[in-house]
């Protein structure tokens, strides 16, 4: 039941993942430890980190997790209606993190720069969706939308969206970017194909693609710096 009473202050003081946070800092936590904090408290037979690594282990790690609804979460041993809602809540803090910085003008000058934008937002996704950055002419991010949202293997989006969508908001440049649910971003002969038709389309319509990135769990490929475009 969700009412235990098995804390992290049953913990030694070593183990216990918020000491360690506030000592060693954040990144210094592995997935479980951090997700631990969150639960705050674990089942009569098991600490809040023994739940979190079992959660982890089942829904098969922190992108699936991330996924899951309200309800699903639910469905999972030691997560009850309040821990359900405390994770959700943030998961969604973090994405808004991520999109928040389009609040402010931002520069791109690499494709770590567009990378930095769009990693956490696609990396845990588990469909493939296709989004554009759209630039002005100093390469300052006006607008994002994601155009296409696929099944778990395939995107499926046409040049034609890409550049209305472009066209609408008086984008100089785009720099596009989808997510490999498989975690692996390795560019596939659909990506370089489909990449070469932007390229084509927006030379016909006067818009540059500044490139092409393959978000997968743990880094991207720049399309253009691996010399596909």
């Amino acid at each position: 039941m969700e009412s235990s009473t098995f804390m992290l202050r049953d913990l030694p003081h070593e183990e216990r993942p918020r000491e360690r946070m506030m000592q060693y800092g954040a990144e210094s936590l592995s997935q479980a430890e951090l997700l631990a904090i969150l639960l705050r408290t674990g089942t009569r037979r098991e600490s809040a980190i023994h739940v979190a690594q079992r959660i982890l282990g089942q829904v098969g790690g922190l992108r699936r997790l991330a996924d899951l609804s309200i309800e699903e979460m639910m469905d999972i041993k030691g997560i009850g209606p309040a821990k359900a809602v405390q994770l959700k809540a943030g998961i969604e803090l973090g994405r808004r993190m991520s999109n928040s910085r389009l609040d402010q003008p931002v520069t791109i000058r690499s494709p770590h720069d567009a990378a930095d934008i769009l990693t956490e937002q696609l990396r845990y996704l588990q469909k493939e969706h296709f989004v554009c950055l759209f630039l002005n002419t100093k390469n300052h991010v006006i607008a994002q939308e994601t155009l296409s949202m696929g099944s778990l293997n395939a995107s499926i989006v046409h040049p034609r969206e890409v550049f209305r969508a472009a066209i609408k908001c008086s984008s100089a440049s785009i720099i596009c970017a989808h997510n490999h649910p498989s975690g692996d971003p390795t560019p596939s002969p659909e990506d370089i194909s489909l990449t070469r038709r932007l390229l084509e389309a927006g030379e016909i319509v006067g818009i540059d693609v500044l490139d092409h990135l393959i978000i997968g769990d743990d880094g991207f490929v720049s399309m253009k710096e691996q010399g596909l475009m």
